[in-house]
Order: structure tokens, then C-alpha cells, then sequence
């Protein structure tokens, strides 16, 4: 069976004896699913006795498509009577001992530390559609990589495919390979569409009808765009963010600060001049008293009121928002009444923070805030947070709310501390009058 350019770049780099993982895809048609089976059917042939993963995000999924695709391979080659698939244990077990092991790799919140992987012992890995899988679990199932490696003097190996993906995929993988940055142990590889001559036309032209979303990813394999329907603030909107020229620093002065908690390692600050951001700025994780006198530092500078700056109240923030005296932002406080005509109606949105997050996402889209930076480290973990903010549960009806903090950095590899000294900054556009409360420390 002869493979594509492509697959033949990823296969080299599977055999070495330096790379341990290997992300191959970046759009669709590229041969994903039949390079990581074509892969394992060589290594447990190869390697008599040795014990390999076939992960997926759902098992169901998994068997519906990659172990379809296992199959339609295994006819082709006429290797059919080499193996015997058991479908009760969801293992395929090769007549001289290999097995391939089909795992579901979704986080449940019932195992939020993959330990029903714990006592898995594999000698590599194939997890197909990994953008569909939390970091966690490829670092996990890696971590299981030891059986039978010093008998075959094997190294860990792993093959991750997937289309584009604004997660730990475009971070860890496709955003290095950019820059230059990726580790030695590392291979990105982009297999595009009109890469497989297999292809038929009317597909690729299927592709190029998409809408501008999914044809920038799935044809041009371009990883800035993201298709997800969920997904509150598109690619453009987030470069129009940070390139406000159409916008002006004009009226009221506002002050947001995200202060440091259990988790985060940085107090952000954020200088507002109307709707632009006019400043940014964050201190390590260190006491109140400096966290409270950097705030006045700036709100003298600046010439704020005291009742035009906002403190994240949660934690640590409490403290800051009761020595400031400044107002206070619960997120999950009951949301604002907001206007609409002459009256104020109770909005429906399951909180304080979905209803700003959602609310400052309109104002993105709308192209009606912005913010002036030139760090370009910040730019890019600032929206790489935007890019998260999406609405739960979207099939469902009832309150609208985003999906929560802890999901976001299971997907970006850290903690988002960017997006709420942003969003909070729509509370000011909530509040009815200037007699909101006022904390006043005991």
C-alpha cells in the first residue's frame, strides 16, 4: 500500500529514535485515521507480544469511525486472519500475542485525573481526533508508555491526529512549530486535502462551499479559525480588539483588577478610558497591601473614582475590595437587571459573570471595544482566552452561561487570568446609578 508524502514524513519520525510524539492532520482528507491504524497494524505485527492504545474522546465514536477505518485496512492488506477482534473487551488481539487496546479518553467529572488509566501499561499510543481529548489525558496515557520497551529497545511513541483546534494542540504543537520553539522529542506534520491525490474532486469542492470557518480550517487548514457554534468572539473581531483604530479613548475612566488566587500566579490590572483599554498591567502573586497600593498608584495616575474601579471579590479579592473600598465582582452572584425601553427587566443568564462575559462578547463582535497594546506575549494569551468564552449547553434551553474557568484551562493548558479583568469591565454598563454598595472593612 502506498502512502502519502505526508504519511511517509509522519512514519519516518514514528520509527526514529529521538521523537516520542507526533501530531499529524491540520485539515480534513489528509489520511489521519488510516496513518495511526496502518501504524499500529505494523507494530504489532513487528513486535510480537506488545500491548498498544487506540484512544478516541468517546469509545462509541472511536468504533463508530477509526476502528471502521482499522478494518476496511485490515481487508485491504488481506490481514483478517491475523487478528481477532473481541468487541465485550474492546480489545483486538493479534494472534502472536500484540493487542490493541480501544480507549475512551473523555474527562468525566466522576475521573477528573484519568485514574482508570492508572494501572494501563501500553507500548504506544494512537489517540485519534486528540483535539477532542483534555491534555490531561494525552499526558496520562503517555506516562503509561513503558511495556515491553527495553525487551524491543523501543522508545515511547505517540500519534495524535486532528484538524485544526484553538486548544493545547495549537499550543503545545502548531503555535511552536511556527515560532521555531518545538521540542526536540516533537513533530508537527500539516496533511492538507489536495495532499491526497486519492481524493475526489466533488469532496474538495464540498470543502471550499463550507462557511468561511470551517472552509479556512478544514481545506486551508488554518488554525486561526475556529468552527466551534458555541464560540462568542470570532478570529476577526478578537484582531479588531487589539487594533482599535476606529475606536477613541474618550469620557469616564474605569479601573478592572483580577486579583491573584489559589491557582494563578499574577494580579492583572486593566486602565480603561471609556471603552478602550488604555492600560494593562500585573504584579506576581504577593500580599493585599501591595496589590491594594498598586491599585491607588494607578488610580492617581490615571485619575479614576473611586467608584469607577471593579475587584474580582472572590478569595483574596474580598480583602482588596474591603481596604480599596471599591466596588466588588462576584461571579457568581445573581446577574444585574438590565434595560430595556424605559424599564429594567431580570436578564437570563445563570450568573454575574456569564451575563458580563456574554454581554463583552457582543461588544467584541460589535467592534465597539478595544484595547491598546503592544506586548505581543500578552496579545496572544489574551486571545487565546477570548477564543474560550463560549456558551454551555447551548442545545439546552433555560439561562445562558459560558463554560466554566476550570473547562478552559483543561483545553489551553493553564489558567485563564486575561479575560476577567476584560469582562468585568461591562459592569459599569449595568449598574443604574452610582449608589451601588460599597464594601466598608470591619
Amino acid at each position: 500500500m502506498k502512502l502519502l508524502i505526508k504519511q511517509e514524513h509522519a512514519i519516518f519520525f514514528l520509527k526514529d529514535n529521538v521523537t516520542e510524539e507526533v501530531l499529524y492532520g491540520g485539515a480534513a482528507g489528509g489520511g489521519k485515521s488510516a496513518l495511526g491504524c496502518l501504524w499500529l497494524m505494523e507494530m504489532c505485527q513487528k513486535y510480537p507480544g506488545t500491548r498498544w492504545l487506540m484512544g478516541r474522546s468517546k469509545l462509541k465514536t472511536l468504533k463508530e469511525t477509526t476502528l471502521n477505518t482499522f478494518f476496511e485496512l485490515a481487508t485491504m492488506l488481506k490481514l483478517g486472519g491475523q487478528f481477532n477482534y473481541k468487541s465485550a473487551e474492546h480489545i483486538i488481539h493479534w494472534k502472536n500475542g500484540s493487542q490493541i487496546i480501544l480507549k475512551d479518553l473523555f474527562l468525566y467529572p466522576s475521573d477528573p485525573n484519568f485514574d482508570s488509566l492508572g494501572s494501563l501499561e501500553i507500548s504506544g499510543a494512537f489517540i485519534d481526533e486528540c483535539n477532542q481529548v483534555a491534555y490531561a489525558a494525552w499526558q496520562i496515557v503517555k506516562s503509561r508508555i513503558r511495556y515491553k520497551l527495553n525487551e524491543y529497545n523501543l522508545i515511547p511513541k505517540m500519534l495524535g491526529s486532528c484538524n485544526p483546534a484553538k486548544n493545547w494542540t495549537y499550543k503545545e504543537f502548531y503555535k511552536t512549530t511556527r515560532e521555531g520553539r518545538l521540542a526536540p522529542y516533537r513533530r508537527f506534520i500539516q496533511s492538507l486535502p489536495t495532499d491526497n491525490p486519492h481524493l475526489h474532486p466533488s469532496y474538495l469542492q464540498s470543502l471550499l462551499r463550507l462557511d468561511k470557518n470551517s472552509r479556512e480550517r478544514l481545506y486551508f487548514g488554518n488554525w486561526e479559525y475556529d468552527d466551534d457554534p458555541a464560540t462568542l468572539i470570532d478570529h476577526d473581531s478578537i484582531a479588531d480588539y487589539f487594533s482599535p483604530t476606529h475606536l477613541s479613548p474618550h469620557g469616564v475612566k474605569y479601573m478592572t483588577i483580577d486579583v491573584a488566587r489559589k491557582g494563578k500566579d499574577k494580579t492583572v490590572f486593566r486602565i480603561w478610558h471609556g471603552w478602550v483599554c488604555i492600560k494593562r498591567e500585573a504584579i506576581a502573586k504577593s500580599g493585599l497591601d501591595e496589590v491594594v497600593g498598586r491599585a491607588r498608584i494607578l488610580q492617581s495616575k490615571h485619575g479614576i473614582a473611586l467608584s469607577n474601579i471593579i475587584a474580582d471579590e472572590d478569595g483574596v479579592g474580598g480583602g482588596v475590595v474591603d481596604f480599596l473600598k471599591c466596588k466588588g465582582f462576584v461571579n457568581n452572584s445573581s446577574p444585574l437587571e438590565m434595560r430595556e425601553g424605559t424599564v429594567f427587566v431580570k436578564p437570563n443568564f445563570d450568573n454575574l459573570k456569564s451575563q458580563c462575559s456574554i454581554k463583552m462578547a457582543e461588544m467584541i463582535t460589535n467592534r465597539l471595544v478595544g484595547e491598546i497594546c503592544d506586548d505581543h506575549h500578552v496579545r496572544q494569551t489574551t486571545a487565546e482566552e477570548m477564543e474560550q468564552v463560549k456558551l454551555k449547553d447551548i442545545d439546552k434551553d433555560g439561562r445562558k452561561g459560558i463554560i466554566a474557568k476550570d473547562r478552559i484551562k483543561e483545553l489551553i493548558g493553564r489558567s485563564p487570568d486575561e479575560w476577567d479583568s476584560i469582562m468585568m469591565r461591562y459592569w459599569f454598563a449595568l449598574r443604574k446609578d452610582y449608589s451601588a454598595r460599597v464594601r466598608v472593612a470591619p
